[in-house]
């Protein structure tokens, strides 16, 4: 048999501003997590599109015997929202990928050419 104990009805406000403080703390720390995870996946959506520019550049460079900066003329398609900024000459490549919702930045650059930042070694794709 339950006994129900006289005019207590419901919770206190006590209890429920406690609740509610728990609710805002999960809720705070979550956000944070997802934002971080958010701007992870805008760096590998960068870093993913310059591989597919390294394999296409050094494509064009077997059919054509030179690079180009033309992403036309590479048949190639960054992410949505990616920006690329690409250079090239006869003796190499460099290109940058940035996306607007993130402040990292990441550069590739292969051969004899001046590299974007922040590429800082041939070959190596660099992110900061």
């Amino acid at each position: 048999m339950h006994v129900r104990s006289a005019g207590r009805d419901g919770f206190t406000l006590v209890e429920l501003l406690t609740v509610i403080v728990i609710i805002g703390i999960l809720a705070s720390i979550s956000l944070a997590m997802w934002h971080k995870r958010k701007e992870e996946t805008f760096v590998a959506s960068m870093r993913s599109d310059l591989r597919n520019l390294a394999v296409a550049e050094e494509a064009y460079f077997t059919d054509n015997a030179s690079y180009t900066a033309d992403l036309d003329a590479l048949v190639f398609r960054s992410s949505p929202d990616n920006v690329l900024t690409v250079q090239a000459d006869d003796d190499g490549w460099t290109a940058s990928a940035s996306h607007p919702a993130t402040a990292i930045e990441c550069a590739f650059y292969f051969g004899k050419i001046s590299p974007l930042s922040p590429a800082r070694r041939e070959g190596i794709l660099w992110c900061e």
